[in-house]
């Protein structure tokens, strides 16, 4: 929907009988239209619903009763999937569309419904930069429904709503972009229709079966008989009509929030601020004076989450208590019993699932495995009015095959197929709490991890009281660091809320009403932020680990990504060696195998990739300006010769390990592949032009810098040495070679120069001068290592040597 139209209202009409024409006669559309009488359009017989909107049905037809005080009001129109057919991709009560409405007396005895679009705002409510606000955010008109009556008892508006529902109308239907992906194409009215609508006192649900042309990817329903069937649910619910005060965003606090651009006449420029999404959690009038004095009181209205049904029942009281540990948190806030976790009360056939004042866990019966924690907020203010989490079957399958492989060697439990239901319950747990601080507004925090010293992810006393993350929300997973003569226990291997958590739930849900407003409370947040990041760096907020920092990774551990990954890589030893067995279950035809060795090395890649973070990148911390300390630092050069070295010990020195024969003989693998297309995938980013300038740069304006030829003098013994005598490991060792000598050749005789292309900026630098030293010294090293070659080897040697002065000498042509 392009709600950047324009409306042009017709100003004045021009007679034209002065040239001798006829006088322009009104079309029909432009009558004066006159309501009817009640009785007329809704009769005796008409099945009536009070609520929100009183609704009447007549028929096939459904009216909703506006009254006066709705005008004006903001809604919140929710759609969401009841069902879907199989193969769609989409499931029951997964949001489909959202939209603020309105409803605006019109200009012809017919209501307009409005769409809201909140971008810009005025800091004060009144004077002129206010009026031109209001002046340049027209809002689009949606529908115009005609009166057909008024209600003679209550004054109420009675509009026809049927079509508006029924059809495809882009705030209430299944947007352009999600059709287009499901290949539905025109609506088909006759097997679309509203099924029900249901009343309540601040909301109205519009359940509704819409069919579409279809022609479907694949073996759906949609390829297969041409036609696909929705069932759909639109909850629409009164907003506040004071909003909620908003708290505005603080990038050192990792909340979800909306944008929008502040004009305020004491600053000479647009100001762009962030409104957070979070609950409206409020201490009870008669509770203030105790919360203030720091006693823990109950809030206003609490937070509640409700498991879907559909549920099975063994699993039901993890999920409660995932939802229930955030309790803890909101204590940091001052508030007890702030959160917590409902079996849905089946009996009660006065509550929908679809309903948009219940939040609800949502299961569903998904191949897919992920989970998925969404927020539906107020864009005024960010008060969160409620959330669907998405709990899909098989991410069970997912924490399954992640604890198997991060935890196995470390607990007994998961060295098989089937966990026992307590296992597999804590894991859900810890999903739900996860997933539960999405809902609650906060972000990821790939930076946690990083706050926790490696040693202490082996420290049994300090990891099971501590957990070996700051925050749940880092994507952290499981104490893979922790080794099996560690014995450290379930406390110390699970993910668990922490003291970041209970910092930004502070941050977010503390109250305040001593400030006049919220530009007052931000300034009293930023210093208390600054201020607890002063006393407690542990609880910086990493992001989302888009950025360079190599602090901030998702599925890291520690502060040290080498020694991290290189006890990660000894448990994976353990786990490739037992393998075989823990997969095993009766008639299966070693497809377990296969799917948890794939598993195995995605995690050894995982280890890779945390460590290269280190080279080329910087550290980089968000801080206020009255905060001490810069925002960009260097990594230590050490640490970045230590990701150096890990590579020559874990790829470079191939990793045969991953690939033996008690299990290559069952399965189908690829290691001659796999292991030559991660060295070379390592030499691609190690030999590339863009690291080498960045490196170049970053040298420049180190304390202590890592130049080039540092680095290359670093990378050449750990590919180019003497042969182990091990005849496959040789192997990958002369591929490896080979590989090398061609890649530093690129560098020094770029395609791209001789083909008379522009010079990128890396070429212009010092770069190619610095791979023209270092073929000299691969030809010097070369030679050493000749004398105490042979077979093969020395063969393989000579070629180099040769493909090195060719190399040479092109330069010495091209300088």
């Amino acid at each position: 929907m392009n709600f950047k139209q324009i409306i042009f209202p017709i100003a004045c009409t021009l007679s034209l009988t002065a040239f001798g024409q006829k006088p322009m006669v009104k079309a029909d559309s432009a009558a004066k239209k006159t309501p009817l009488d009640y009785t007329k359009v809704i009769p005796s017989t008409a099945i009536a619903q009070n609520g929100l909107f009183n609704v009447r049905q007549v028929d096939q037809k459904w009216y909703f009763e506006v009254p006066d005080t709705l005008l004006g009001r903001y809604l919140l129109a929710v759609t969401r999937y009841v069902t879907t057919p199989q193969g769609y991709g989409s499931f029951g009560g997964e949001k489909v569309n959202e939209q603020t409405l309105f409803f605006q007396k019109g200009n012809n005895n017919n209501l307009f419904l409005k769409g809201v679009v909140y971008r810009q705002e005025s800091k004060t409510a009144e004077g002129p930069i206010y009026q031109a606000v209001m002046q340049s955010q027209e809002s689009p008109i949606i529908a115009s429904f005609d009166i057909k009556a008024k209600n003679p008892l209550t004054g109420n508006y009675v509009i026809d709503v049927t079509d508006f529902f029924k059809k495809d109308v882009a705030v209430v239907a299944i947007p352009a972009e999600e059709k287009s992906a499901k290949k539905l194409s025109a609506l088909a009215d006759d097997r679309s229709f509203i099924e029900r609508i249901s009343c309540y006192p601040i909301n109205t649900e519009i359940k509704t079966t819409k069919t579409y042309a279809t022609s479907g990817p694949g073996f759906t329903v949609g390829a297969i008989t041409g036609a696909t069937t929705l069932r759909l649910n639109t909850s629409i619910i009164l907003l506040p009509k004071v909003p909620m005060r908003k708290r505005l965003f603080d990038e050192r606090v990792g909340f979800f929030a909306n944008k929008y651009i502040l004009f305020d006449e004491d600053y000479q420029r647009t100001q762009t601020k962030y409104i957070v999404q979070r609950y409206r959690l409020e201490p009870k009038k008669e509770d203030l004076a105790k919360y203030k004095k720091g006693i823990l009181v109950e809030p206003k209205k609490q937070i509640v989450y409700y498991i879907d049904p559909a549920t099975p029942k063994k699993w039901r009281p993890y999920l409660i208590a995932g939802i229930n540990d955030w309790q803890k948190a909101f204590e940091q806030a001052g508030f007890k019993n702030a959160i917590i976790g409902k079996e849905w009360p089946e009996a009660d056939t006065t509550m929908s699932l679809e309903d948009a004042r219940f939040s609800v866990i949502r299961y569903y019966a998904s191949e897919t495995p992920n989970a998925y924690g969404p927020r539906i907020s107020d864009p005024r203010s960010g008060e969160i009015m409620e959330s669907h989490v998405g709990w899909y079957h098989n991410v069970m399958k997912l924490v399954h095959n992640w604890y198997m492989i991060q935890a196995g060697p470390l607990d007994k439990r998961a060295q098989k197929m089937q966990f026992d239901d307590e296992l597999m319950g804590q894991l859900i747990r810890f999903v739900s709490s996860h997933e539960l601080g999405h809902t609650l507004g906060l972000r990821h925090n790939m930076g946690a991890s990083s706050q926790t010293p490696v040693e202490k992810l082996r420290d049994k006393a300090w990891v099971e009281k501590n957990g070996h993350t700051v925050s749940i929300m880092d994507y952290a997973r499981f104490n893979y660091v922790a080794q099996p003569e560690d014995h450290i226990g379930p406390k110390g291997i699970y993910p668990r809320i922490g003291a970041y958590d209970e910092w930004a739930i502070n941050w977010g849900y503390r109250y305040f009403d001593r400030e006049k407003d919220e530009f007052a409370e931000e300034k009293l947040l930023s210093k208390m932020t600054t201020d607890t990041l002063t006393k407690n760096p542990r609880l910086w907020f990493g992001g989302e680990g888009k950025d360079e920092d190599p602090r901030s990774q998702s599925e890291d551990l520690g502060d040290d990504a080498v020694a991290a990954s290189d006890y990660g890589i000894k448990n994976l030893k353990r786990v490739v060696a037992n393998l075989k067995q823990w997969t095993y279950e009766s008639g299966d035809q070693y497809d377990n195998l296969a799917e948890l060795h794939k598993g195995v090395v995605a995690q050894y890649s995982r280890y890779l990739y945390h460590v290269l973070k280190s080279v080329g990148n910087r550290y980089v911390t968000k801080r206020s300006v009255d905060e001490k300390g810069v925002v960009y630092a260097e990594i230590p050069k050490q640490k970045v010769k230590n990701a150096v070295d890990y590579v020559g010990r874990q790829v470079f020195d191939a990793p045969l390990w991953l690939y033996p024969k008690e299990i290559s003989d069952y399965i189908n693998l690829k290691p001659m592949e796999d292991i030559s297309d991660q060295q070379t995938q390592m030499l691609n980013i190690f030999l590339s032009q863009g690291l080498l300038f960045n490196l170049s740069q970053k040298a420049l304006n180190a304390k202590d810098p890592y130049p080039v030829s540092e680095f290359l003098n670093d990378l050449l013994p750990l590919v180019w040495k003497k042969e182990s005598n091990q005849p496959l490991q040789d192997f990958y060792l002369r591929s490896l070679q080979r590989s090398y000598l061609e890649k530093v050749g690129m560098l020094i005789n770029p395609k791209d120069v001789a083909d008379g292309k522009m010079m990128s900026s890396a070429q212009r630098s010092d770069v190619r001068l610095e791979a023209i030293a270092h073929i000299h010294a691969i030809r010097k090293k070369i030679t050493a290592l000749m004398p105490q070659a042979t077979g093969i080897e020395a063969t393989h040697l000579a070629d180099m040597q040769t493909e090195a002065d060719k190399i040479i000498k092109k330069t010495t042509l091209n300088p």
